[in-house]
C-alpha cells in the first residue's frame, strides 16, 4: 500500500498512542499527534517566524523558502516518532491491549528501564531520514544533524552514536521487530507527504539547524496542550490527510492563542510614536535620514549609539528598530537592560512605544526572575494589608513613611495628579487599553515570555542562550527574530561581558539587528562588541580585531555584515548635536574619613563622611528641593539614613532610603514613587531627599537638584551624575527648580574620598566587592589631578574622561607604584572572571562540529551563573505570633500559609515579601528556617530560606552560623558577621 492510500480513511493502523488521558481513558494516535506537531511547525512558519529567520533556514539548507518550512514541518513531525517502540507503548496497559496483533507479537524483550523519548526519536529518525535519501556521514551530514534537530527538540542536544545506537541492527533489536520498523517508515512517510518535503538538503547549517529545533520545540508545546489534543482525540475518525486538514486550522488558533503571531505597525509620525517629545533632535534626525539608505544597501548589521544621559538614546534606539525591522526582515524588539529596576522601566516606555501605534492586540512582555511581582505588569496590585501595613490604598506613600506622611507638595492618592495604583506613574494607558499588550496565558510562562514580539528583559536571560542550559535554543529562536537593543552596555563585569560577547556573535551568525547604547562606553569595549557581532557573521577575527569601531562621542555607527563596514554620522551633525545637548557640571571631591555609625547616639566627627553628608544636603533641608544620596553599599545607606533623620528638619516622609534589601513590594513601590516623583512630569516635591545605592543610577529618567556620591569609577560617578538636573535644558525658566537655584547656577556632585591615615586613598573593604579597586583610585587621581574641582561640559567631555580610566591604556596606570600594582590586580581578576565565564559558555557557531556540542555539559537554570558569584538566595521574612504561628505581617493578621496546594495570588504574595541575600548569608541555616512542609515540591517557593522574627521583638536578629540578619521595619534588612 502507497503513501497516498496511508492517508485515507483506514489507509493505516492508529492504534498506537502517544498522549494517554488517565481521568477519561482516552489514548491519542501517534500519528495524529505527529501530524499536529508538523502543522503547528508550519503555520509557525507563516505566522510567527520573520522573514529573516526564513531565510536563514532556507540558505542553511540550500532550498528554496517553500522547501526549507516543508522540511522544517518535517522534522518537527518526526519529534515524537520516537514513541512508537514497545518500551513506551506499554506503558498504559489499556492502550497496550489495543494495539494491533502483529505488533505486540513483534515487540520482543521490553526492558525494564523508562524509555528516554528524545534519545529514541534521534535514533529511529536517523534510519527514516536516511531511508529518505538524507546523507549520512560525519557529525555535519544532513542525516546526523537533522536527527540531533528530531532529539534536541525536548530541550538539549544528543549526541548520535552513529554505529552504536542509531545504528539499524541496534534499533531493530532495542525498538521493536519488523511491524514496528515498517509502522515507523510508513508513518515517517505519511508526514513528509503530506507536509511537501520533497527535497533533500544537501547540508545543513547550525543556525539553520538551531532555529528549526526552536521551531520544534515550540510546535511542541502548543500541540501537546491537553487541550489541544483531547478534544481531537474525541472527534469522529478521521483518515491522515483530513486529520492534517484539520490539525492546520487547529494550530492557527492555538498561535493566535498564544499570541504568537507578529503585527506589523502601522507607520506613525515621530510625535505619535514618542508623544513626550515635540521633535527628533539632531543625532535622532541623523539616524532616521541616513540609516535607511545605508540598511536598504547593505543589509542587516549592528548599531552603536553613544550619547550623554537623558539625551535620547532610547528613542533613538527605537527608530533604529523600525528601520531595521522593515530593511532586514525582522518584527518586534527584545530590549535588554542590567537590572529588574531598569528593565521594569523599559518595559513601560516600550509598552507606551507600541500602544502609540494603535494596534488591535500586540504583546509586550517583562522578562526577569521578579516579572510576576510587578504590579503594574500582572495588572494584580497587592493592598497595603497582603502586605503587613494598613488598609488603604497601594500607592499610599503611608505604608513607606515611617509616620505615615507625603512629602510637602505631592498629592496623596485620590488628588489630582496623584500616582496611579501601583504607587508609581499614572499609566499612559488606561486598564482597558492596556489589553492590546497585556500577555494573557502562555507568554506569562517564565521561558515562554521572551518569544513576544516585543519584550523588555533584564541581560541574564538573553545570555542564557549562550549557555548549555535546557531550552536555551528557543531563546535563540526567540532573540533572532527581533531587533536586539542592548541598553548600558558597558555594566556588565567580565564574566558577564564575554557572555555577551558570545551571544553577539551568535547574533551576527542569525542576521539579528542590534543595537548597543551607552552614555560611558570606552571605545575599545564598543570595537570589541561590533567585532564579535561581525566574527559571528563571517568575517575574520584578526582582520576586526585592529579595526576601530568607536562611534564618535555622541554619535552613532552602523556596522553591516555584508562588508564589515563603519558608516558614522555625520561629522556636522553630530557636532550640532553636542552642542545643543551641552550643559555644565561640577564634580568636586571632599577627602572624607570613613568610619560606620554604629550607635546612632554617638559624635560624629566633623571631617567623618556621614558629617560631610549632612552639612552638604543642608541647604535641601532648609530651603527646598530634591537631592540623592548615592551610597557605596546598603550598609552605608542604611548608616546615612539614620544619621540624617537625627538631624533632619524637614518633614519626616522627606527623606527616603531605597535599597536592593527591602522586602519586593516595598522595594517596587518606592522605585515607582521616585520614578514619579523626580520624573519629567512630576507633581514634582518641595523637598525630597533620597538615600540609596546604585538602584537609581541608570536608565531611569529622574532629575534632582543635588547630588552627594561615595567615591565610584567615573564612568559610575558619570551615570550618576544624569540623575543629576537631567531636565537642565529643557526646565530652564520654568520654575520647577529651589529658590537657591540661581540662574547661573551649576549642579555640583559633590563625590566623598575617604582617607586613610597617611593621606591617601583608602578604599573600606566592603567597597571592594562593588567596583575594582583600581577604577576607585583611578578615578580619584583624575580627580586631585583637577585641584579636586572637576569642571566639564556634557556630553562634549564625556569619553576623555571615560578613557582616562576605563580605556585600554589608562594613564593613571604609571602615576605610582600603588596604582600599577592595583592594576595588575584588576588585570589578573579579570582574566579570571573571563576564565570561569568560558567554561560554561557554548561555543561559537562555525566550532561546533556535533550539534550536541552545544550541550555537552549539563547545567540547569538554577546553576547557570551570568553573573559571578550572584546566585542569590530568597530570604522570607516572617514574624512568630503569640499562638506560635508563623505570619507575613507582625500584627499576625497574614498567616504564613503552609498547605501544598497555593493558589497564584498566594504565591505572588509570599514571593513579594522575599528578600535576595548572597547564598553565603544562610548557607548555615537551621530546622526554624525551613519553608513549611508542603512547599517542598513548588519550583518557586521550596528553596525559600524562612526569617523568623518574634513579633514583638523588633530588635531580634537571627543567627545562620557566622552571619547575624534582622529585618528592620524602617531600614530594611540588616546584616552583621561575627568573625
Amino acid at each position: 500500500m502507497g503513501v497516498a492510500e496511508d492517508a485515507r480513511l483506514r489507509g493505516i493502523d492508529l492504534g498506537v498512542w502517544a498522549e494517554f488521558d488517565t481521568a477519561t481513558g482516552t489514548s491519542y494516535s501517534l500519528l495524529f499527534r505527529m501530524l499536529d506537531d508538523a502543522a503547528a511547525a508550519a503555520v509557525l512558519w507563516d505566522r510567527f517566524l520573520s522573514s529573516s529567520q526564513c531565510a536563514v533556514i532556507a540558505e542553511g539548507l540550500g532550498v528554496g523558502g517553500e522547501q526549507a518550512r516543508s522540511l522544517t514541518a518535517l522534522l518537527a513531525g518526526l519529534r515524537e516518532l520516537g514513541k512508537l517502540v514497545p518500551d513506551f507503548q506499554r506503558r498504559e496497559r489499556g492502550a497496550w491491549q489495543r494495539l494491533g496483533e502483529d505488533l505486540v507479537a513483534g515487540a520482543g524483550r521490553i526492558s525494564p528501564l523508562p524509555v528516554e523519548v528524545d534519545r529514541s526519536s534521534m535514533h529511529v529518525a536517523f534510519g527514516v531520514l536516511g531511508a529518505f535519501g538524507f546523507a549520512a556521514g560525519g557529525n555535519s551530514s544532513p542525516a546526523v544533524r537533522c536527527a540531533q534537530v528530531v532529539g534536541g527538540m525536548g530541550g538539549r542536544f544528543l549526541q548520535v552514536d552513529v554505529s552504536g545506537g542509531a545504528a539499524g541492527r541496534r534499533v531493530a533489536a532495542t525498538a521493536g521487530g519488523l511491524a514496528w520498523q515498517e509502522l515507523r517508515a510508513r508513518y515517517a512517510a505519511l508526514v513528509r507527504y503530506l507536509t511537501g518535503a520533497v527535497t533533500v538538503p544537501e547540508r545543513v547549517s547550525v543556525q539553520a539547524a538551531v532555529l528549526i529545533t526552536g521551531v520544534g520545540m515550540l510546535a511542541g508545546r502548543l500541540s501537546g496542550k491537553r487541550s489541544h489534543w483531547l478534544d481531537a482525540a474525541h472527534m469522529p475518525a478521521f483518515g491522515a490527510a483530513e486529520h492534517f486538514t484539520d490539525a492546520r486550522a487547529r494550530a492557527v488558533e492555538a498561535v493566535e492563542d498564544a499570541e504568537l503571531e507578529r503585527v506589523k505597525l502601522e507607520p506613525v509620525p515621530f510625535t505619535t510614536a514618542h508623544p513626550h517629545l515635540k521633535g527628533p533632535n539632531d543625532l535622532q534626525t541623523s539616524l532616521m535620514t541616513q540609516l535607511p539608505g545605508i540598511v536598504a544597501e547593505y543589509g542587516v548589521g549592528i548599531t552603536v549609539i553613544a550619547d550623554g544621559t537623558g539625551s535620547g538614546k532610547s528613542v533613538g534606539a527605537l527608530e533604529v528598530g523600525r528601520i531595521c525591522n522593515r530593511g532586514c526582515g525582522t518584527a518586534g524588539v527584545a530590549w535588554l537592560m542590567p537590572t529588574t529596576a531598569t528593565t521594569d522601566a523599559a518595559w513601560e516606555m516600550l509598552e507606551g512605544y507600541v500602544h502609540a501605534h494603535r494596534p488591535e492586540r500586540v504583546t509586550v512582555t517583562l522578562v526577569h526572575g521578579r516579572s510576576g511581582l510587578n504590579a503594574a505588569y500582572t495588572d494584580t496590585r497587592p493592598t497595603t494589608e497582603v502586605a503587613g501595613g494598613q488598609s488603604g490604598p497601594v500607592g499610599a506613600l503611608s505604608v513607606l513613611m515611617p509616620d505615615g506622611t507625603y512629602p510637602a507638595g505631592t498629592p496623596a492618592p485620590g488628588e489630582d495628579g496623584a500616582a496611579g495604583p501601583d504607587g508609581g506613574m499614572a499609566e499612559p494607558t488606561g486598564a482597558g487599553e492596556r489589553e492590546m499588550t497585556a500577555p494573557q496565558g502562555f507568554l506569562r510562562s517564565q521561558d515562554a515570555a521572551l518569544l513576544a514580539q516585543f519584550s523588555a528583559a533584564t541581560v541574564d536571560q538573553a545570555q542564557m542562550a549562550v549557555l548549555p542550559v535546557e531550552l536555551s535554543v528557543l531563546r535563540l529562536l526567540a532573540l533572532s527574530g527581533k531587533t536586539v537593543v542592548v541598553d548600558e552596555a558597558h555594566a556588565l563585569t567580565p564574566y558577564s561581558h564575554l557572555q555577551l560577547l558570545r551571544l553577539l556573535g551568535w547574533l551576527g551568525s542569525l542576521r539579528t539587528p542590534v543595537v548597543l547604547l551607552s552614555a560611558t562606553m570606552p571605545a575599545s569595549t564598543s570595537s570589541a562588541m561590533v567585532a564579535a557581532y561581525l566574527a559571528g557573521a563571517g568575517h575574520d577575527p584578526g582582520q576586526l580585531a585592529s579595526a576601530d569601531y568607536a562611534p564618535g562621542f555622541p554619535g552613532w555607527l552602523f556596522a553591516d555584515v555584508a562588508t564589515g563596514t563603519a558608516h558614522r554620522m555625520q561629522e556636522a551633525a553630530r557636532i550640532r548635536h553636542s552642542r545643543a545637548q551641552s550643559r555644565p557640571l561640577r564634580m568636586v571631591m571632599r577627602p572624607v574619613t570613613y568610619r560606620r555609625l554604629g550607635d546612632v547616639a554617638r559624635a560624629v566627627e566633623p571631617d567623618e563622611r556621614l558629617a560631610v553628608i549632612d552639612r552638604t544636603i543642608g541647604q535641601v533641608a532648609r530651603e527646598g528641593g530634591c537631592a540623592m544620596v548615592g551610597c557605596a553599599t546598603v550598609a552605608d545607606s542604611q548608616d546615612t539614613y539614620r544619621h540624617l533623620r537625627r538631624s533632619w528638619t524637614g518633614e519626616p516622609g522627606e527623606l527616603m532610603l531605597l535599597h536592593a534589601r527591602f522586602p519586593g513590594w516595598v522595594r517596587e513601590q518606592r522605585t515607582a514613587f521616585v520614578r514619579r516623583a523626580l520624573g519629567p512630569a512630576g507633581p514634582r516635591p518641595d523637598r525630597l531627599v533620597v538615600v540609596t545605592t546604585s538602584m537609581l543610577d541608570t536608565s531611569l529618567d529622574i532629575d534632582v537638584d543635588m547630588m552627594v556620591s561615595d567615591l565610584a569609577s567615573i564612568a559610575r560617578l558619570l551615570q550618576r551624575a544624569g540623575r543629576l538636573a537631567r531636565f537642565y535644558l529643557s526646565w530652564q525658566n520654568t520654575g520647577r527648580r529651589p529658590p537657591w537655584w540661581t540662574p547661573d547656577h551649576v549642579p555640583h556632585l559633590t563625590v566623598l574620598q575617604p582617607l586613610g591615615t597617611a593621606g591617601t586613598t583608602a578604599i573600606p573593604a566592603e567597597w571592594r566587592t562593588v567596583e575594582p579597586a583600581f577604577l576607585l583610585h583611578a578615578t580619584a587621581a583624575l580627580l586631585q589631578a583637577k585641584n579636586h574641582d572637576l569642571q566639564l561640559d556634557v556630553p562634549g567631555d564625556v569619553q576623555d574622561l571615560v578613557e582616562q580610566v576605563h580605556g585600554a591604556h589608562s594613564p593613571f596606570a604609571d602615576e605610582t607604584a600603588n596604582l600599577r600594582r592595583l592594576l595588575a590586580g584588576h588585570l589578573e581578576r579579570t582574566m579570571a572572571e573571563e576564565h570561569l565565564s568560558a567554561v560554561h559558555l557554548i561555543p561559537p557557531h562555525d566550532r561546533v562540529s556535533a550539534l550536541a556540542d552545544l550541550h555537552r555539559q549539563y547545567l540547569t537554570a538554577a546553576q547557570a551563573a551570568t553573573r559571578l558569584g550572584t546566585l542569590p538566595r530568597r530570604l522570607l521574612p516572617c514574624y512568630l505570633t503569640a499562638g506560635g504561628e508563623l505570619a507575613l505581617d507582625r500584627a499576625g493578621t497574614h498567616p504564613l500559609p503552609g498547605q501544598r496546594s497555593l493558589s497564584t495570588r498566594q504565591v505572588r504574595h509570599i514571593l513579594q515579601h522575599t528578600v535576595p541575600v548572597p547564598a553565603a548569608w544562610v548557607a548555615r541555616r537551621g530546622l526554624q528556617h525551613r519553608p513549611p512542609a508542603g512547599w517542598d515540591q513548588h519550583p518557586l517557593l521550596a528553596d525559600l530560606v524562612l526569617l523568623p522574627t518574634p513579633a514583638r521583638d523588633a530588635a531580634h536578629t537571627e543567627h545562620y552560623g557566622r552571619h547575624r540578619l534582622r529585618m528592620d521595619d524602617e531600614l530594611g534588612l540588616i546584616h552583621d558577621k561575627v568573625n
